[in-house]
C-alpha cells in the first residue's frame, strides 16, 4: 500500500472513530447500517441461537472433531506459575488470565474456524468473560461462527463488524469493554486496532495473507500450485512466494498461478536466505529431506513440513493454530497462544539475610541515577534492625 492510501485510510478511520467517541451507540449503529445494513439490536437475542439445529449433523460433527484436536494441541500451551526459594526468598512469574476478552470473527466469508483458533487458547487460560464480534449478513449472524461459539459456552455476540465493532469492543458500546481484542480483519479492522491499541489490548495486526514455498524436485508440481493459488484466494493484498531449485517447478508454477512470485535459486540455502528476508506468514518446506532445513529458519509465523502439511490443513485440521503474524510481521511476531490471553505476573518475597547482603547495590545504582528517596527507602531497612 503507497504512503498516500496508507495516510487515506489512517484519516478514514480516524474521523469514523472520532464519531463513534462522540456520538457513542448511536455511531456504532449508524455505522452497522452503513456498512452492514443492519439496523436491528446489537446484541445477539436468544431465539437467534435457534439457527444451529438447521445444520447437518455431519457437519457438527466435523466441527467438534476440528475444536478437539485444536484443542489437544494447545493443552500443552498451559502455563503454571513458576517459583523458586532462595535463602529465605521467593522469587517467580504467576500467571493470571484476562478478565474479559473481544473475538473478533471476520464477515466477509464465514469463518467459523478463525473463532475456533481465538476461543478454544482463551477458554484453556480460562479467561473469565468472552464477547464475539461478527458482521451479520441480510440481518443474521452465521450458524456455524454461533455453533463454535456455543461449544465454547460463549453467550454475548455483538452483531458488528468492522470499525465500529472494534470501537465497541474497546470503549465498551453495547457491551461492556474488553481488555483486549483478538482476530484477524480487513485494513479497516486493522487500522482500526492500530489506533485504539493502549485504550486497549491488541493481539496483532494480521493483514492479507501470505504464503512462501521451498521446494526442491521431489515436490508434486500440481500440489505445489494449488498451495500457492489457495492462499491468494484470500483476495486483495495476498501474497505467494515460490522459492525452488527447479526449473520445471517454477516454471509450471508461472504458468498455472497468476499473481504468484517465482523465484529460482542456486541452493536451498539461499532459498532459506531468501525466506528470511521476506518472513512469511506460512512457510512450506517441500523437500527431500525438509528438516535439515528448520535450524536455518528464522522468520516465519509457521513452518510446515512436507508433502502432506500443506497450509489448508493447519488452517482447519492439525490443531496449529493459524492466526500468525503477516506481511513480514513474522520477523518480531508470533502465533497466537494460550499465552497471549494470560498476564504474567512478577512476584518476590525478600528475605531479611538476602536483602542486607545485597541492598547495597541498590543504594549505589540509586546514587548514580540521583533518585535520594529511592536510595533512603533501601537504607532505611538496612538501618532498621528490627524490620521483618
Amino acid at each position: 500500500m503507497g504512503r498516500s492510501r496508507e495516510e487515506g485510510l489512517e484519516s478514514y478511520v480516524r474521523e469514523i472513530l472520532d464519531e463513534i467517541e462522540e456520538t457513542g451507540e448511536e455511531g456504532v449503529r449508524k455505522y452497522a447500517q452503513k456498512f452492514d445494513n443492519y439496523g436491528g439490536k446489537l446484541k445477539l437475542e436468544s431465539g437467534e441461537w435457534e439457527s444451529i439445529e438447521k445444520i447437518p449433523r455431519a457437519d457438527k460433527e466435523t466441527i467438534d472433531r476440528a475444536m478437539a484436536r485444536v484443542r489437544e494441541y494447545h493443552e500443552k500451551q498451559k502455563m503454571d506459575d513458576r517459583l523458586e526459594v532462595r535463602e529465605g526468598s521467593l522469587y517467580g512469574t504467576l500467571y493470571r488470565p484476562l478478565s474479559r476478552v473481544g473475538l473478533y470473527v471476520p464477515g466477509g466469508k464465514p469463518l467459523p474456524s478463525s473463532l475456533i483458533m481465538s476461543g478454544v487458547p482463551a477458554r484453556l487460560a480460562q479467561v473469565d468473560e468472552i464477547v464475539v464480534a461478527t458482521p451479520p449478513k441480510e440481518g443474521r449472524v452465521n450458524p456455524y461462527v454461533l455453533y463454535v461459539a456455543k461449544k465454547l459456552g460463549i453467550d454475548e455476540l455483538l452483531k458488528l463488524g468492522g470499525i465500529q465493532a472494534i470501537a465497541a469492543l474497546a470503549w465498551g458500546m453495547g457491551t461492556e469493554k474488553v481488555d483486549k481484542i483478538f482476530g484477524p480483519g480487513n485494513r479497516y479492522v486493522n487500522e482500526a486496532k492500530r489506533q485504539l491499541r493502549g485504550e486497549v489490548g491488541i493481539d496483532s495486526l494480521a493483514g492479507p495473507s501470505d504464503i512462501c514455498v521451498i521446494a526442491d524436485g521431489s515436490a508434486a508440481e500440481e500440489a505445489v500450485s494449488l498451495d500457492l493459488a489457495s492462499q491468494l484466494e484470500h483476495g486483495e493484498g495476498s501474497k505467494a512466494w515460490l522459492l525452488t531449485v527447479d526449473s520445471e517447478l517454477a516454471s509450471f508454477c508461472r504458468e498455472e498461478v497468476a499473481g504468484a512470485k517465482v523465484e529460482e535459486r542456486e541452493s536451498l540455502g539461499d532459498c532459506v536466505a531468501r525466506a528470511n528476508e521476506i518472513a512469511p506468514e506460512h512457510l512450506e518446506i517441500i523437500t527431500r529431506t525438509p528438516l535439515e532445513l528448520v535450524d536455518s529458519i528464522k522468520n516465519a509465523g509457521a513452518i510446515y513440513l512436507g508433502q502432506f502439511t500443506p497450509v489448508p490443513a493447519a488452517d482447519y485440521f492439525l490443531g496449529v493454530n493459524h492466526i500468525l503474524p503477516t506481511g513480514g510481521a513474522a520477523r518480531f511476531d508470533s502465533v497466537l497462544t494460550v499465552s497471549d490471553f494470560l498476564k504474567p505476573i512478577s512476584l518476590a518475597y525478600t528475605g531479611r539475610e538476602e536483602f542486607q547482603r545485597e541492598s547495597q547495590v541498590g543504594i549505589r545504582l540509586a546514587e548514580i541515577e540521583g533518585l535520594n528517596l529511592h536510595k533512603r527507602a533501601l537504607e532505611i531497612r538496612r538501618e532498621d534492625e528490627k524490620g521483618d
